[in-house]
Parts: C-alpha cells; structure tokens; sequence
C-alpha cells in the first residue's frame, strides 16, 4: 500500500501503522525534512530517489517528493501470544533487520510450534510481502506482535511465567539448560548480537558451542538449534 504527498504522509508518520520504507526526492527541501527526521526518530528506512523514480512509482505523479510504502499484515497483541498450557514456546526478535533472517526466523518458529513471535517497532525488520515469501507462508500461520519495547515484552513474559534466554556467546552451553515449560528465546540482529541491556533483563544466557574458525552461527540457524532442543526437551520423558 502507498501514501503519497507530503500532507499525507506526515500525518500517516503520526499514526501507530508500520512504514516499511520512505521514497524521498533526492536534494528536496522544506517539509520533506520534516519527513525525514521523523521517520529516522521512527527506524522508518528512507531511501533517496530521483524525481523520475518517484514518478514511476506515482500513478498520477502527485507525490510531491515523497512515497511511503505500508504493510496490511495484520499483527498480533503481546497479550495474544501468551499461553496457559504447561509448556510453551515464544521467540522475540532483538533488532533482526534483515528480511530474509526474519522470514526465516518465522518459519524455524512456526515448525518448532512456538505461540508467537515478538518483534521491535523500531530498528527491525518488519513483516512485509518479502518476508511472508521467504517464511515460505509460515507468517500467515505465526501470530507476530510488534511491541514499543522489547525488554518491557520481555519482563511481560517472566511475570506470566516463562524463562527468557538470550542466545549470544559467553553464556551457559544450552545443552545444560532443562528447557522444559514455558520458555522464550531472545535472538540477536545480525551483527550487534543480542543488546546488553536486554541481555540483563533476560534470565539466563545460553549459547550453543562452536568448534570452527568463524566464531558465529546465522541468527535463523542459531535459532533453529535452540528451538529444537526446546522441542526436545518437551518430547523427553522424565
């Protein structure tokens, strides 16, 4: 879906709606600033553009310098994820930007059976058209929430009664961890890792070892390992 002019897309910048992205007209000036700095304080991503790109995008070229680009998925509440039963799974995603690691960070979900996934309304990654594709349709199955604060999520969580482990590196081997009942696993972006405030506000941390030269996994393959060893343990009897 597209917003187009300058009126409009302000007032849209004002709303709670997810903005995928900004088109914005390279060297343009006045309140096409204004734009641009909201949508920064937002984590909204602007791409600067000629006049004749925006005009390839514009049906009747009435963009007035700038185009933004929304998603109809429809996200879930926090409170929806939650579950009652004895065991539960739920992932929450802490900064992931690219689309393809979250896709993938869906799918490795919604196959391990998780309740939810938890994702940032700022700098991260939001469900879009790509997404959904890469999830290979997992994203129509997985109820995503989008919340303002991903440690407030977090201590959301622990206060319904799940274990939340962040996987980052320098933490307990995850073999060593009972992952039994309701647990949620906190995955990192892609080069920050998981941040150190929200590691904090984590239970536990837990890493998986590594015996090769490159000192990381993919954070939708780390993922998938610890996911499953939650799956494990629930399968384990005794």
């Amino acid at each position: 879906m597209k917003t187009e002019g300058r009126n409009a897309v302000l007032e849209l910048l004002k709303t709670d709606k997810t903005v995928e992205k900004l088109l914005l007209e390279r060297g343009a000036e006045g309140s096409l600033g204004r734009i641009f700095a909201m949508a920064r304080e937002k984590g909204i991503r602007v791409q600067f553009v000629s006049r004749e790109a925006l005009d390839r995008e514009s049906r009747e070229k009435r963009h007035q310098g700038v185009i933004a680009f929304t998603t109809d998925y429809e996200y879930a509440d926090l409170y929806d994820i939650f579950s009652e039963k004895e065991s539960s799974l739920v992932i929450l995603c802490d900064g992931i930007e690219d689309v393809h690691n979250l896709g993938s960070v869906i799918r490795v979900a919604e196959c391990a059976g998780a309740d939810g996934v938890v994702i940032p309304k700022v700098r991260g990654a939001s469900v879009t058209e790509a997404v959904i594709r890469i999830s290979a349709g997992a994203a129509e199955h997985m109820k995503v929430a989008k919340v303002a604060s991903l440690n407030a999520a977090i201590e959301t969580l622990k206060d319904r009664g799940y274990w939340v482990y962040a996987l980052e590196a320098g933490g307990e081997s995850i073999y060593d961890c009972d992952l039994r009942g309701k647990v949620a696993l906190v995955v990192g972006g892609e080069d920050s890792g998981v941040k150190r405030l929200t590691r904090e506000t984590c239970d536990k941390v837990l890493s998986l070892p590594l015996f090769g030269k490159v000192n990381s996994l993919n954070a939708s393959v780390a993922l998938g390992i610890a996911a499953y060893e939650v799956v494990r343990a629930r399968l384990t009897k005794g």
